[in-house]
């Protein structure tokens, strides 16, 4: 589809490299954005290769649907499931509802997109119940955030507490994971590292300070931010939801370039590595890349956030190297939720 939309506004340019294939052979034999590695992927590939020709162009953070005019039509879904994206102990029901949301909205931000609708499909177990009432002014609290209208969903039965939020948006200049080219400089919003500082407080039994915990419990979609870059020059972006080191591998598998990171030019919390800032999940903050260095100061004092320059798009084989200084750093692994299934089984069979 995205290969398809024609080229226009302002800066052509722009334009071409956000939505052109890199050649008609390669859209012909590849028809989707290559996909990075780990387990969740594999199983996403051998559900292509089972769906064949009914699948189309998957493997960007949104579904984007050609539409008459300069619009494009935007959407997403998300799922979260108790004791897998989150613990009931750990977050009251009203966040649990606000964070599911977020998260799906957070995938129209990284496509560049303005939410047009939110839909909510909820499962809810009996010992639930009586917190639906929060769980869905959460919905409504992250909805309201972006002042997108809640417009339909669903509600059953069920034996975990699940959340399936399915969001659309439209967009003018969408920003694709594959659309990112040697030369181009990489920016990330926000400070890294409070919702894994907030984590490791709460699986040691600890109460996070205020901070940390507010990124883990009540993170944002960066929308406004987003349609910003976009107007201004980003061509790429992906949002930090499993790390910024695994997230940006994923961009560079889909670009197929190699994405070189400075630590040292990460905007962190304190009390937090670099390298642990890097693997934080959940962040919900940015990356993008541009051809033209972007205004972070102009940036900053509109959103009140930090727009940081940390890396360059290069030549290569699809990989990301994080340097501390001019020490090469291993990738951390960040999360991966077949991952965690794995190792929780494999700790439940050794006990």
């Amino acid at each position: 589809m995205a290969g398809k939309l024609p080229v226009t506004g302002s800066d052509p340019l722009k334009r071409r490299r956000a939505i052109e294939p890199r050649s008609v052979r390669d859209e012909e034999s590849n028809p989707h954005t290559p996909l990075g590695e780990g387990r969740e992927f594999d199983a996403i590939r051998r559900a292509l290769e089972r769906w064949g020709p009914r699948a189309r162009r998957i493997g960007d953070d949104s579904a984007v649907i050609t539409l008459a005019g300069d619009r494009y039509l935007v959407a997403s879904t998300d799922v979260s499931i108790e004791n897998v994206h989150f613990r009931g102990d750990w977050l009251s029901p009203r966040e649990i509802g606000y964070r599911a949301t977020i998260a799906a909205l957070s995938d129209l931000a990284a496509m560049g997109a303005a939410p047009l609708g939110v839909l909510a499909a909820v499962g809810i177990p009996e010992s639930w119940r009586s917190h639906l009432d929060a769980i869905t002014d959460g919905i409504g609290d992250a909805a309201a955030s972006v002042e997108a209208p809640i417009i339909g969903g669903d509600m059953s039965r069920a034996g975990e507490l699940s959340l399936g939020i399915t969001v659309i948006g439209s967009a003018r200049d969408v920003l694709f994971r594959s659309s990112a080219r040697p030369g181009d400089v990489v920016y990330a919003t926000g400070r890294l590292g409070g919702p894994l500082k907030a984590l490791r407080g709460l699986e040691a039994g600890l109460e996070p300070e205020p901070a940390d915990r507010a990124r883990f419990a009540a993170p944002a979609a960066r929308i406004r931010e987003a349609i910003w870059l976009a107007e201004r020059g980003a061509v790429a972006a992906i949002d930090i939801s499993d790390g910024l080191a695994v997230d940006l591998r994923h961009l560079a598998a889909a670009s197929r370039v190699v994405i070189t990171v400075q630590l040292d030019k990460l905007a962190i919390v304190d009390g937090i590595s670099r390298v642990d800032a890097a693997a934080s999940g959940e962040e919900y903050e940015l990356v993008v890349t541009s051809p033209a260095r972007l205004d972070v100061g102009e940036f900053q004092k509109l959103f009140g956030l930090e727009l940081s320059e940390i890396g360059r798009v290069e030549h290569g084989p699809a990989d990301v190297r994080l340097l501390d200084g001019e020490t090469s750093v291993p990738s951390p692994p960040g999360y991966s939720h077949f991952r965690e299934m794995a190792d929780r089984s494999a700790r439940e069979g050794g006990e």
